[in-house]
């Protein structure tokens, strides 16, 4: 898949998808994000998401790059049915470097980061979708995948599902999105 037939919910001041490419770039706008309460007690839904709608189980997987410079920089994917029930998961900048995020809302957001190891500028997440379950990978330099987050997260049978990108403290990160795809869900077994 690519990015046909995907539209933005918040759509940015500037974007492009690169001819001939299946690549994505996305500036955002001033102050955005997605967040619900939790610790912070503010709700935004403001930040910038270009998806389709997908039913039932699947896995979604996507690189992510950019210009992660100032505090809370992020781009990921996003799988959501609402503006209180959602996951986010990418690479977000805090405490000076890029770290791997994951947001899940139920109602309230959570958060969890870990340092991202050996970051080169990019890397390649995945979300798979079983039923109740969210999990949510990144692909090791060695190729295989590393489990970051698995999540509860109930939704309909329909969701929204693909890309995002936020700056809570700034405008004009500059987010890049390649390979983007939405394919049947891996195996359920979590351990390679």
């Amino acid at each position: 898949m690519t990015f046909e037939g995907m539209s933005w919910l918040n759509e940015p001041p500037k974007w492009a998808v690169e001819d001939g490419t299946e690549v994505l770039t996305a500036v955002t706008g001033s102050e955005t994000d997605f967040w619900r309460e939790t610790f912070y007690g503010f709700i935004r839904d403001d930040g910038h998401f270009f998806s389709r709608e997908v039913v039932g189980d699947f896995t979604a997987q996507v690189t992510l790059g950019g210009a992660y410079e100032t505090l809370y920089d992020q781009s990921g994917l996003m799988v959501r049915a609402d503006e209180r029930t959602w996951l986010k998961a990418g690479v977000e900048y805090t405490d000076g470097v890029a770290h791997l995020s994951a947001v899940l809302t139920r109602g309230h957001s959570d958060w969890s980061v870990i340092q991202l190891p050996d970051f080169s500028g990019e890397v390649t997440v995945r979300v798979t979708r079983h039923g109740d379950a969210l999990r949510v990978q990144y692909q090791r330099g060695d190729g295989g995948w590393q489990l970051l987050r698995l999540g509860y997260l109930p939704m309909p049978d329909a969701c929204q599902v693909g890309v995002m990108c936020c700056s809570p403290q700034r405008a004009g990160f500059a987010a890049r999105f390649s390979g983007f795809g939405v394919t049947e869900p891996i195996s359920r077994e979590l351990h390679e």
